[in-house]
């Protein structure tokens, strides 16, 4: 069932919600698009199954739905996603007044297995920051971009969402607002900053010519920079970069934060300049470089290495002595 063949009270509840959750609480354009397929995909399922609104899907429908998106296959992240995407529009109309219950209140979800965020090493972020060739206008500008969003943590919306006006080149720091249209300043790097006045002393005023605007990192056609053209650019310097790994603009944030507190940075600090809400947020990448540390020692440690290479010989030795043992005790005559 597509949008256009829902019934109206389902079509109005959801551009309501979309329409608060996008200029009441600063949710990005790309997220209330999220929200739409997921609660247009929610909605087809429960009218087809005889629910002519929003007032009269039951808990139990709900469930039944969230079960059949795992028997299709959905990632769990989809799963949770969608859940939240319910509870929010729900808690919206019981606000608004246009239900009487919130269907949701005790629904249960399973939780997600916690999955420690992919990184680079610092020689691969080496590699993917050297291969931009800055004898070229798209070079220079590209340089420019990923040695930004790996010295600040941007998230790529945060990086295409830049305007001249948020680059601070003279105090060293970037000024971005992230979800839940909340504004945070982040230092950037000296290699960061050596790269921005290359880009915008020498390049960006060529690649704008007559399209005027304030975004700051523009495509050669002159307009700004989009999401889609983030991600493209940063898998094509991978590949080049012989990283064979997929990677996408969020490995770079998740690198950055790692990085950080591998060489010792205040976990609150990076929380901070990630813009998290909660702590426990950042935490994951505490687990991340405890891996990474146990694999160095594992890698490193003398006795640990010593271990692993005697194993063997200490278990003929123990065979050996298990046998001396039983052949003293055995009776004699």
């Amino acid at each position: 069932m597509t949008a256009a063949a829902l019934p109206e009270a389902f079509v109005h509840s959801i551009d309501s919600f979309l329409t608060y959750a996008l200029a009441e609480q600063g949710l990005a354009a790309h997220s209330v698009e999220a929200y739409r397929r997921d609660l247009g995909d929610f909605a087809a399922f429960v009218t087809s199954r005889g629910a002519p609104s929003p007032s009269k899907v039951t808990r139990a429908a709900i469930t039944v739905y969230l079960i059949s998106l795992r028997r299709r296959g959905r990632a769990a992240a989809t799963v949770k996603r969608r859940t939240a995407a319910i509870r929010s529009f729900y808690r919206y109309l019981l606000r608004e007044e246009a239900i009487d219950a919130d269907p949701t209140l005790d629904l249960a979800t399973s939780k997600l297995p916690r999955r420690l965020p992919r990184v680079l090493t610092v020689e691969e972020i080496e590699q993917l920051l050297a291969t931009p060739d800055p004898s070229t206008p798209e070079g220079t500008r590209d340089r420019a971009m990923l040695e930004l969003m790996y010295a600040s943590g941007l998230r790529v919306s945060e990086t295409v969402g830049l305007e001249l006006s948020d680059i601070d080149l003279a105090h060293e720091v970037v000024r971005c607002v992230g979800k839940g249209n909340k504004e945070r300043v982040v230092p950037v790097g000296t290699q960061a900053v050596r790269a921005l006045r290359a880009y915008l002393s020498q390049v960006r005023p060529r690649l704008v010519r007559a399209h005027p605007t304030q975004a700051l990192f523009v495509s050669r056609l002159g307009g700004p920079m989009t999401r889609q053209g983030c991600w493209k650019l940063i898998r094509r310097y991978a590949r080049r970069s012989g990283i064979s790994r997929p990677l996408s603009p969020h490995v770079l944030r998740h690198s950055f934060a790692t990085h950080l507190l591998e060489r010792g940075a205040d976990l609150r600090a990076v929380q901070e300049m990630l813009g998290h809400a909660s702590i426990s947020t950042t935490q994951v990448y505490t687990h991340l470089t405890r891996e990474r540390l146990r694999e160095v020692y594992r890698q490193s440690h003398p006795r640990d290495g010593m271990r692993i290479s005697l194993g063997p010989a200490r278990k003929r030795r123990q065979a050996e002595h298990r046998t001396q043992t039983a052949e003293r005790r055995k009776p004699r005559g």
